[in-house]
């Protein structure tokens, strides 16, 4: 178990450059969470600083306006979410439900502050990387309000 919990961070972008032994120590002090479709890992607005690595299973975010519902993203095994408000100590700007059967790997903003005094290089590559992955998805967003705002402009 412990072996393909380590596989998962060591494919992910947010932990590229991070030694084994590091997130062996993560991976210890972290915790999994179970839930069943249909429940919310977090709603929009809590005051959470955590981010979620699926194990299993498959999410779909989605953000409020004027009383709706959007979706914005579905996430399946090996992808995160959760890192906004681990970095900027903010509400959540979206919520995040399991649209089956979930299992993840909770690693909280307390966890990560206690690795830098074990291993401050480790830890300031992790925010690194959280940081290239937060500006990914910025610019695929952007990208994405580009394409519609050209084809509303094309469109009338």
């Amino acid at each position: 178990m412990q072996q393909a919990r380590l596989g998962i961070l060591q494919e992910m972008p947010i932990f590229g450059g991070i030694e084994e032994a590091v997130l062996n120590y993560l991976l210890s002090k972290a915790s999994t969470i179970q839930l069943s479709r249909g429940d919310f890992f977090f709603r929009e607005g809590d005051l959470d600083n955590s981010i979620y690595i699926l194990q299993q299973g498959s999410v779909a975010v989605y953000r409020s306006w004027q009383g709706r519902q959007y979706k914005l993203r579905e996430l399946a095994k090996g992808d995160c979410f959760g890192e906004m408000a681990l970095m900027d100590c903010k509400p959540r700007s979206a919520e995040v439900i399991a649209l089956e059967d979930c299992s993840a790997i909770q690693i909280t903003a307390a966890q990560l502050a206690d690795l830098y005094h074990v291993n401050p290089e480790q830890y300031t590559m992790i925010y690194m990387n959280l940081g290239r992955e937060v500006c990914r998805r910025l610019r695929e967003a952007d990208t994405r309000l580009f394409i519609s705002e050209r084809s509303s402009s094309t469109a009338g």
